[in-house]
């Protein structure tokens, strides 16, 4: 069978530019460059956004194509993955997966968008330690979380609007019914209009909450749709879960500064106080964790809001070393 119109794996592609792949893994993606110049033009694509320079486009102009590309990246299997992460240092597996992300962020956009000269930029903004506010060519505006990242083509001129997203960020989208706004974040989509909404995803886990307009949710073959005031989570192992309503707005303090509760969850609370205040808080018991909290805290020292916590449900606040226990 020739190996033009075979389907090379992207974790061998990673391995095989990582410097980690056997040397049949070595053969087999060897043979597979040479045998078309398709395949070259690929394997090209991968090494330069590998070495994170600027990237030559292919000119595809069916939607149906990113839908193919995103069911591929989606299939990914697992176990090839824990074969290399076995093989690599922490270092090395995160520069690995952060340059796949990336890869496969470009392909999507790539196989997504009929550009009129054949060639496209990207645009990377990561935001590190500090919040930062980027507005698209669309004149939508995102606000990165610290320790996010978006990608982004310099123009859209396909038929959507395609962002991919690792971290957390706060999207206010212009409206366009003509070209959606599409956003990638692990192998969750968000499709929207004209909207606003908070996209978090950390630690295995991706939270969309919608502020205005309707946002469109999948995973998958799954999709849910979300109103202002709901929220819905989805987890790496699991399909779409059901949509709730949020409680406060903790989800925005990066950008207005203040800890919003309506009724909200105390485990809610801790969660959001861990990641503002770099602490880590634990409830020692599990009967104080639904309780419920009105309030809202702007500019108060995390000793201060301790003692509103405790004072309010009575909670005893024990700190051991660097863990603070409510019991």
């Amino acid at each position: 069978m020739s190996n033009a119109n075979i389907h090379m794996d992207d974790d061998l592609l990673v391995k095989y530019l990582a410097g980690e792949a056997t040397p049949a893994e070595r053969q087999q993606v060897e043979d597979w460059m040479a045998a078309s110049e398709t395949n070259k033009k690929l394997f090209a694509d991968f090494k330069l956004i590998w070495n994170q320079s600027p990237v030559t486009d292919r000119n595809v102009s069916e939607d149906d194509a990113f839908i193919r590309l995103q069911k591929r990246i989606d299939s990914n299997a697992a176990p090839r993955r824990e074969a290399v992460i076995k093989k690599l240092s922490r270092k090395q597996w995160i520069g690995i997966a952060a340059s796949l992300v990336l890869i496969c962020t470009v392909l999507w956009l790539t196989f997504n968008h009929v550009y009129d000269n054949g060639s496209v930029s990207f645009v990377r903004i990561d935001s590190k330690d500090k919040v930062q506010t980027q507005s698209l060519p669309d004149g939508s505006v995102i606000t990165l979380n610290t320790r996010s990242t978006i990608v982004y083509p310099g123009r859209f001129t396909g038929n959507i609007r395609p962002v991919s997203l690792q971290g957390e960020a706060f999207f206010k989208v212009s409206p366009d019914k003509t070209k959606p706004f599409i956003i990638k974040v692990n192998d969750v989509t968000v499709r929207v209009v004209g909207t606003s909404f908070n996209i978090k995803s950390r630690n295995g886990k991706t939270e969309v909450i919608v502020e205005t307009g309707i946002v469109q949710v999948s995973k998958k073959q799954n999709s849910i749709d979300l109103n202002p005031g709901e929220q819905v989570t989805v987890t790496n192992d699991q399909a779409l879960l059901a949509k709730q309503q949020s409680r406060g707005k903790l989800y925005n303090y990066y950008l207005t500064g203040q800890l919003v509760c309506d009724r909200t969850p105390l485990s809610e609370v801790v969660s959001t106080l861990n990641e503002v205040y770099s602490t880590h808080i634990v409830i020692a018991n599990k009967s104080l964790e639904n309780l419920p909290i009105t309030t809202t805290f702007k500019g108060q020292s995390l000793d201060e809001v301790l003692d509103v916590i405790s004072g309010t449900f009575k909670i005893t606040v024990i700190r051991n070393n660097q863990q603070i226990v409510f019991k």
